[in-house]
């Protein structure tokens, strides 16, 4: 991936202020869930599970499993959480951000702040006690990766902040499988394959239905640096190297054919609908059925996964 901007971020007079917003202090309950992202979280939490599962093998320490998925729902909440605060100015620029919690005034900023600090250590806290040393530091890991890595420093800099932010994404399946395994094994680096190549052309799907937003937010991603074409071509890869996973946890005995052969015609669809995008008419057309098909493709593996899952 080119990490050569030819983009220039708009002017002041260009951009929304963040004081155009009048503070609106009717906050509520449903803010503080909104900081967490819950969207993001229930993925993150099916993934966590899927990987929980996989290495337990149907064997399943109920008490483990509950306080792993509730420290990883701590730590990603943290993450997310953060990433508003952060983001907070940025999300005043965009249509579909300005409305949130922070850009409209309903929590104090150094509220916000604590708040994703507090999350942060009640969830590395139980991983480290009740999940296990490993569960803890990748739970380190994905903090820090989408906390300073993306959030603070990628995001606003290079258009490698989509991949290397996947590496966060990617944490979830890999604290629920050394939660019972205590080792990164095969297992771990191929559930951590399969959602690091997933989040990519899942989230520029969505960059090239936004782009015109993310422009003029500032936000370097690569259609918008780049352009469309490129960012269509560098979908490709991911989704080439997509394919032989469900086929390579098959081969190692992780799950059963069924799984192989769901997770598979999945990712051969998909990069179908990625190489029919070069011959799309209508861009935000293709990107909206691709974006949401990237949504069932997880959807639908990981519970194949869970319910294939070898005893």
């Amino acid at each position: 991936m080119d990490n050569h901007l030819t983009y220039q971020a708009p002017s002041d007079s260009a951009a929304l202020s963040i004081n155009q917003t009048p503070p609106n202090p009717s906050a509520t309950w449903k803010d503080f869930i909104t900081l967490t992202k819950p969207g993001i979280l229930r993925s993150n939490l099916i993934a966590a599970f899927a990987g929980f599962w996989v290495a337990s093998q149907w064997d399943i320490h109920i008490g483990k499993m509950i306080l792993t998925l509730l420290g990883t729902m701590l730590v990603m909440a943290s993450a997310c959480v953060y990433n508003n605060y952060y983001d907070r100015e940025l999300d005043m620029k965009m249509e579909r951000t300005r409305k949130r919690t922070l850009p409209a005034g309903r929590i104090k900023p150094a509220v916000v702040l604590w708040y994703a600090f507090v999350l942060g250590v009640l969830g590395l806290a139980d991983l480290f006690i009740f999940s296990g040393v490993m569960a803890g530091i990748f739970g380190i890991i994905g903090m820090f990766v989408y906390g300073v890595v993306y959030t603070m420093w990628l995001k606003r800099t290079s258009t490698w902040s989509t991949s290397v932010g996947a590496i966060s994404g990617a944490m979830p399946p890999v604290i629920g499988y050394v939660a019972v395994t205590g080792t990164v094994d095969m297992g771990a680096v191929l559930l951590f394959a399969m959602l690091f190549l997933w989040q990519p052309p899942h989230f520029w799907a969505l960059a090239i239905r936004r782009v015109e937003e993310y422009r003029v937010a500032g936000f370097p991603l690569l259609p918008v640096v780049k352009g469309v074409k490129r960012t269509k071509i560098q979908c490709i890869p991911y989704l080439v190297l997509l394919v032989p996973v469900p086929v390579l946890m098959y081969a190692y005995g992780y799950v059963g054919i069924y799984f192989m052969i769901i997770s598979l015609l999945l990712s051969l669809i998909w990069l179908y609908y990625g190489m029919k995008g070069f011959t799309a008419k209508d861009d935000e057309a293709w990107a909206k059925k691709t974006f949401f098909f990237s949504i069932n493709y997880l959807t639908l593996s990981l519970i194949a996964m869970i319910l294939n899952t070898t005893h």
